[in-house]
């Protein structure tokens, strides 16, 4: 029997958001259905068939256990790209997906368990210093390393932001290679 996914699922086995997968159903690429709550379910072997149509790699086996997990928040379309090519090209092979806004990056957190949340702090619906607060505070997500991103944060705001639980603060635009080095350092790669 074919296996039926959800959409988190279907977005995992793609390396994609949840929310390219509810467009790709939504639009018609992929068939997929709606239990009675409304959740849309996809066939593994429909999923495989689109993957394979657009050129998407199919992955072999399951996902290598003990592999690193990233969260990258930003609605900076360019920047999520960046950021999460970026880290899945890297040597470590992070698991890395992407929320952009406040409610996908919340679901994304308690779901998906990252190790590390790179946030972008100025995003219209996310007030960076409460997502801190609210990671750090709980006991199942404190152990979540933050790395905060934003465009207009002075040296007062991220000391303010490092006392909230942030880890490491980056004005953009993005140094990529110093990203990619704090990361792997706060991951133990």
């Amino acid at each position: 029997m074919d296996k039926v996914m959800t959409v988190y699922e279907a977005s995992k086995y793609c390396s994609v958001s949840s929310k390219t997968i509810i467009n790709w159903v939504d639009s018609g690429h992929i068939k997929a259905y709606k239990t009675v709550g409304g959740h849309r379910r996809i066939n593994k072997s429909d999923l495989e068939a689109f993957m394979k149509n657009q050129g998407i790699p199919i992955p072999h086996g399951e996902e290598s256990p003990g592999r690193k997990k990233i969260l990258v928040v930003d609605d900076d379309p360019i920047i999520v790209e960046t950021i999460v090519q970026a880290l899945e090209e890297d040597e470590h092979g992070y698991e890395v997906i992407s929320a952009s806004d406040g409610f996908e990056a919340g679901l994304q957190v308690s779901h998906f368990l990252p190790d590390l949340l790179i946030l972008d702090i100025m995003m219209p619906d996310i007030k960076g210093f409460d997502v801190c607060k609210t990671i750090k505070y709980n006991p199942e997500t404190r152990h979540i390393k933050i790395i905060v991103l934003s465009a207009y944060l002075d040296d007062e705001k991220f000391k303010q932001m490092k006392e909230l639980g942030a880890d490491i603060c980056f004005s953009k635009p993005l140094p990529l290679p110093q990203l990619k080095e704090e990361v792997a350092r706060l991951l133990g790669g």
